[in-house]
């Protein structure tokens, strides 16, 4: 079976998505590029995360064509492909509807820095404009949209994060759910304190020796 170890981990954080509170249901999608291999795993589209299988991720290759699999892949396999091809360091996709995320999406927000863990983005996470989920529309506007960033919101539609490996795009998902969540409450209250450039400049600097022993 190609790619077991990423097929693997992808049913496991699939699950861990539910877990977490990133998403309901079949919600969302995640993948997995091998760029040795230039190959992706991916979630099949519609499948209940707690009676997937390894054997239930597609392998697609970077033009889209189907490698290994019985499964349709993910309705947002553009998505994630228009992201392979715009940024050469990122080797897992993660999309989720996470609550606060997405509210912040519906309102046409980007999610400025009222926490330095906004960080795991950089210094904002920016905002794709709206288009249909699944089109070649909305992957080309997340994939512009995204720009540096490790994170982007869909306009009335959820949250997109990247990394280097699934660990960290899932990660990311996580922390900027929390970013989220801080934005709405302190808006709620009163107008929150953005954190300035020049802060972020500091905080991006200290994450870059985050927990390196």
């Amino acid at each position: 079976m190609k790619l077991q170890e990423e097929r693997e981990a992808i049913v496991a954080y699939c699950q861990k998505m539910i877990t977490s509170r990133l998403t309901t249901g079949t919600g969302g999608n995640i993948s997995i590029c091998n760029r040795a291999r230039g190959e992706v795993a991916m979630t099949p589209t519609g499948v209940d995360y707690f009676e997937m299988k390894a054997d239930d991720i597609v392998i697609i290759n970077l033009d889209g064509e189907i490698v290994e699999g019985t499964t349709k892949p993910s309705s947002e396999a553009g998505m994630h492909l228009a992201l392979y091809h715009k940024r050469d360091d990122i080797s897992a996709v993660v999309h989720t509807h996470s609550v606060f995320a997405t509210t912040i999406a519906c309102l046409r927000w980007e999610l400025p820095p009222v926490h330095y863990l906004i960080g795991y983005s950089g210094k904002k996470v920016p905002l794709a404009p709206y288009a249909t989920y699944g089109t070649t529309e909305l992957a080309q506007n997340v994939a512009e949209a995204i720009g540096s960033y490790n994170a982007v919101l869909l306009a009335n539609h959820g949250l997109v994060t990247v990394g280097s490996s699934l660990s960290r795009a899932f990660s990311t998902a996580e922390e900027i759910e929390l970013v989220s969540e801080i934005y709405y409450r302190t808006k709620s209250i009163g107008e929150p304190v953005i954190l300035s450039k020049e802060e972020m400049d500091n905080v991006l600097r200290k994450f870059g020796s985050y927990g390196k022993q």
